[in-house]
């Protein structure tokens, strides 16, 4: 209950629960293609090559996600890129860039004029107590965004995360839509390193999916799901940090890895019970 009483009193707190609740959204519809087009790894890549705009922007004194943000875009076009042309093997463009990326976040941060090592571990392990406004409006408008995408293009985006040439074969534009999603997707993890930082970002995108697809098959049923998980999982860990003052990205793991192993043993409960009629009769 003390949360909800401070929240009235603080406005970091308010800051914090609708940045947990427009990323949760925001994660659970992204991480659904993310997960069902099998670009986990490459969501790591991107997730951690965008630190070295993280670097680059501190040091020239600029807003940080913006740094963030067109080295993650250009990162995921040029994996994209790599992967389509046969350039290079998809695996190894995304330890190239996820080492490069690494190395310049670290070498410019530190040249930083005024850097701490607190500058570096918000962004390794996230701070969603320190969301601005101005990153909560960015989050909703995001957020928004991805909803109004979803409904209106479900059905490529489904077709080209399971099946490329599938969707090809329909008429689809699979490798503009391609390099769309993946600079959307870019855009999203950059948007949500605040909340559980680049070390645990990627569990808030891959979690909920999997979980969601421990009980559905359905691609608009497994995106739904994740959604709600998400959302659940970053406001009951949110407010449970506040309580048990433990770090928040720490607590909404937890409650992740919780929801995802009782959906798995619910769904092997749910095989085991027929394969038991059976025997029965």
């Amino acid at each position: 209950m003390d949360f909800f009483i401070d929240i009235l009193q603080y406005r970091y707190l308010l800051n914090a629960l609708l940045a947990a609740i427009f990323a949760g959204i925001m994660c659970g519809i992204v991480g659904t293609y993310i997960v069902s087009r099998r670009m986990v790894f490459l969501c790591g890549g991107v997730t951690h090559s965008s630190f070295g705009g993280l670097g680059i922007a501190l040091y020239l004194g600029i807003n940080p996600i913006v740094g963030a943000s067109i080295f993650a875009v250009a990162s995921s076009l040029g994996i994209e890129w790599a992967s389509q042309k046969g350039k290079i093997r998809e695996d190894s463009a995304i330890g190239i860039m996820w080492s490069i990326g690494m190395a310049v976040g670290a070498l410019f941060m530190t040249l930083a004029p005024g850097y701490t090592s607190g500058d570096l571990a918000s962004y390794m392990f996230g701070s969603i107590v320190t969301v601005t406004t101005t990153e909560v409006i960015l989050l909703i408008i995001s957020a928004l965004l991805c909803i109004v995408g979803f409904a209106f293009c479900w059905r490529p985006i489904m077709q080209i995360a399971f099946d490329r040439n599938f969707a090809k074969s329909q008429g689809i534009a699979t490798n503009r839509i391609s390099y769309i999603l993946s600079a959307i997707v870019a855009l999203t993890l950059v948007l949500a390193i605040k909340i559980m930082g680049i070390v645990l970002l990627l569990s808030l995108f891959t979690i909920p999916a999997v979980a969601a697809n421990a009980m559905t098959k359905s691609y608009f049923k497994m995106t739904i799901y994740a959604t709600i998980i998400a959302v659940a999982s970053s406001v009951v860990g949110l407010i449970a940090s506040y309580n048990w003052e433990i770090p928040p990205g720490t607590c909404i793991i937890f409650m992740l890895s919780a929801i995802l192993i009782a959906a798995k043993s619910l769904s092997l409960q749910n095989v085991k019970t027929p394969q038991r009629n059976e025997n029965n009769s």
